[in-house]
């Protein structure tokens, strides 16, 4: 223990992981905060935390399974002169798991609310949203883990900086989720994110490799863009005053 307070590269790598881990957990954040939106009020704060809880949960236990994730990137078969791994089936039905749900809920905002309103809120129940959200951590989780294992050798690095970023999660979701409630126009900009990157998954397993400084460009471009929008929409909002009354 006294190594490990002591040398200041560990401290350089759990303080590096531990950021990392935040970056990678933004997607969890804002999909964990958009399925738990359909649910009543009262309900929300309390998915939001089972859902990051339930994504530590997933990731040490991942950590303390490395050599079973060394064994799924061994080929299981090959599909049209392309070797497809454990991990590749994994990425393949995570991606298309993001795209058909993040697509189903922009047709929920622009078509669902507009009819049913509150009542829609009914449609899905608290263990079904829990229930998505811990198919959704398996396929985050895998992508935090193996960037973690590229980063030290350390377990207890790896651990200390996945409770770490966690906790600075739920600490955040509730403020970032009020944030999307409040702006509808995020939400849909979060979904297509979403989409966005279970294309990316869905590429990755099939062995077509996005950059994804690329992808973070793209996303840091279009929020850009939306803030000024916001920006804009707020000045045009603002009651005109005449000089002299």
């Amino acid at each position: 223990m006294i190594v490990y307070l002591s040398d200041p590269s560990l401290w350089l790598a759990l303080l590096t992981l531990t950021s990392l881990e935040i970056v990678l957990g933004i997607d969890n954040i804002i999909f964990i905060s958009i399925l738990s939106s359909r649910l009543p009020k009262s309900k929300q704060k309390k998915a939001r935390q089972i859902g990051l809880i339930l994504a530590m949960g997933t990731r040490i236990l991942l950590l303390f399974s490395l050599s079973f994730i060394m064994k799924l990137t061994t080929p299981l078969f090959t599909i049209i002169e392309q070797t497809i791994s454990g991990r590749d089936i994994i990425l393949i039905l995570g991606g298309l798991f993001l795209i058909a749900k993040s697509t189903t809920e922009i047709h929920h905002k622009l078509e669902g609310d507009s009819i049913v309103g509150d009542d829609s809120k009914k449609q899905i129940s608290f263990t079904q949203v829990i229930l998505q959200i811990l198919i959704l951590d398996v396929v985050f989780s895998l992508d935090s883990v193996i960037t973690a294992v590229g980063m030290t050798d350390q377990l207890t690095i790896m651990i200390t900086a996945v409770v770490l970023s966690v906790g600075f999660m739920l600490l955040s979701s509730g403020s970032i989720s009020d944030f999307v409630d409040k702006h509808p126009t995020i939400k849909i900009l979060a979904l297509s994110f979403l989409i966005l990157i279970g294309v990316a998954l869905l590429g990755e397993g099939l062995k077509f490799h996005i950059p994804k400084g690329y992808i973070y460009f793209a996303m840091s471009f279009s929020v850009i863009v939306e803030f000024l929008n916001m920006k804009l929409r707020s000045k045009s909002e603002k009651p005109i005053t005449l000089r002299g009354k």
